[in-house]
């Protein structure tokens, strides 16, 4: 037979709770392609080069923004990686939002949304465009404890070295591209 005390009873209350959120699943998905799939030309330099639509679910409850990092880890050659290279930054996202629209501007982000530089040296997306082979594109979503600070426009690197320590939970997504004939 178990017998609990009343502070036995509200700490077991708090451990089903922090259980149940941690069992909800963050994730982050696009309508445009599957995890590990083809990113649509569309969303590339030989396209329209737009950012794809963006869902998540599950932030953590105790979130105070998200961070969405897009980078290519393969560049310049997937035989021979030498470097990062960074897509999009986007940084205290509300934790209430759950998603981004086809093709979103400056002006239609979340309310208090702030952008990064990507490598191109400017803020906003900048879709895959890689001079040879099949390269992999990280979305990578990051719940954290914390509003981050106004930074002048940050790098990715940036935004990691402030963020660290206050990030809750993380899910990524992760889409391919290869450019014809390359």
């Amino acid at each position: 037979m178990l017998v609990l005390f009343q502070g036995d009873i509200a700490a077991a209350a708090a451990w089903g709770a922090d259980r149940k959120e941690a069992a909800m699943a963050f994730a982050i998905e696009s309508p445009a392609f599957h995890d590990g799939g083809s990113i649509p030309r569309r969303f590339t330099c030989d396209g329209d080069d737009v950012s794809p639509q963006l869902h998540w679910n599950g932030v953590p409850g105790s979130a105070k923004s998200l961070v969405l990092i897009v980078d290519d880890p393969d560049a310049p050659d997937p035989a021979a990686p030498r470097m990062t290279w960074v897509h999009w930054v986007l940084y205290d996202l509300p934790p209430t939002s759950s998603g981004l629209p086809e093709s979103v501007s400056a002006q239609a982000l979340p309310a208090g949304t702030r952008q990064g530089l990507n490598d191109w040296r400017r803020e906003g997306y900048g879709g895959p465009c890689p001079p040879v082979g099949d390269h992999r594109y990280f979305f990578k979503l990051y719940a954290l404890d914390t509003v981050l600070p106004a930074l002048e426009p940050p790098t990715k690197e940036h935004i990691e070295g402030v963020m660290k320590g206050h990030v809750l939970a993380q899910t990524q997504l992760v889409g391919r591209y290869r450019r014809s004939g390359r």
